[in-house]
């Protein structure tokens, strides 16, 4: 089978990770990069040499020689360049969030349905070895009914000019969320503060879920400290990911709380279980890679990617959500 020959939009902090992991792939062919900055160009020319470059995307997105193209820029422009990429018959991948408005991403979905094109959103935890255990811990019952997911992505730094913490920084986090709940969120609520810039650069983001699950974000570009940390609790066991760790990254505890009650409230009895401390195994791979080869798999198999327009479209239904709940200082924002 020929290789899928890959256009790249996009040269700036993330696409050369982009670029790099596709030439990794024996199933792909990078064949052209564009970007604005000749600056950026210059750099991708001395690593790949024998690769075409341009300061025009047009000319990655409309070539007919190329099958699809990844955009890897601002979210502002998603929307036109994957716009251009399908009505050229173009397979897309696209960093997250997947758009700046769920009508944009309607319309992408719908074009991309009407061409028999894939969409795939860079939702790249999904393909991380932790991701996929959480998952099946999940699957399997192994944590039993779900009863919070509690995530922090806190750092110092790196403000952005044109979005806020929230559409930097959640859009990991809910889309992890949305992949192993599983469930349809029902509603959302957003606190924050603004004190540098213009756009928010705190945020705590509450999810509501059927059956009283919940979850909440913190996203924070003002810590002093770095932290990737995510609690989801169980009736029968709980777990703590911790990106940030070389090795155990995913602990499940063996640790509960059995509530009995006799007539009244005030004999309302809470008994906690505590036992062991279990650190499964988690597959050590770069995630980018593994995504990008899935979504090869998908352009050459005809797929529905996991990571779809459909999971990127509810992730910026969540990110609206969460800026009107910011704007009214919390108020709850339902989720169609």
């Amino acid at each position: 089978m020929s290789p899928v020959r890959v256009g790249v939009v996009g040269y700036g902090y993330w696409g050369p990770n982009v670029t790099r992991n596709l030439y990794a792939l024996e199933a792909c062919e990078v064949v052209m990069l564009a970007d604005r900055n000749p600056a950026a160009l210059q750099k991708a020319r001395r690593t790949y040499p024998s690769l075409a470059v341009t300061t025009d995307p047009a000319e990655v997105l409309t070539a007919p020689d190329i099958d699809a193209v990844a955009i890897v820029t601002p979210v502002w422009t998603h929307y036109e360049l994957a716009r251009t990429a399908l009505e050229h018959g173009k397979h897309v991948f696209v960093e997250k969030p997947f758009t700046s408005s769920s009508s944009q991403a309607e319309e992408l979905i719908e074009l991309a349905a009407r061409k028999n094109l894939r969409i795939m959103v860079d939702h790249t935890f999904l393909f991380t070895g932790a991701v996929k255990k959480i998952r099946e811990l999940i699957d399997t019952g192994a944590l039993g009914p779900l009863l919070y997911f509690d995530s922090s992505r806190i750092n110092l730094g790196l403000f952005q000019h044109d979005v806020s913490v929230v559409w930097d920084l959640a859009p990991h986090d809910l889309a992890i969320m949305d992949h192993v709940i599983g469930e349809k969120p029902q509603a959302v609520v957003a606190t924050g503060g603004t004190h540098f810039g213009k756009h928010a650069d705190i945020a705590f983001l509450t999810v509501y879920f059927p059956g009283n699950v919940l979850a909440h974000i913190n996203v924070n570009w003002m810590s002093p400290v770095k932290v990737r940390t995510t609690l989801i609790g169980g009736r029968e066991k709980m777990l703590v990911w911790n990106d940030l760790e070389v090795d155990e990254k995913v602990k499940v505890y063996d640790k509960g709380m059995t509530v009995t009650s006799a007539e009244g409230v005030y004999d309302l009895l809470v008994s906690y279980r505590s036992g062991d401390v279990w650190a499964p195994r988690v597959e050590q791979t770069e995630a980018l890679k593994v995504e990008l080869g899935y979504f090869l798999d998908c352009v050459t198999g005809g797929l529905t990617p996991l990571n779809d327009g459909a999971a990127g479209l509810r992730v910026v239904r969540m990110l609206e959500a969460a800026d009107l709940s910011l704007d009214a200082r919390g108020k709850v924002v339902p989720l169609s």
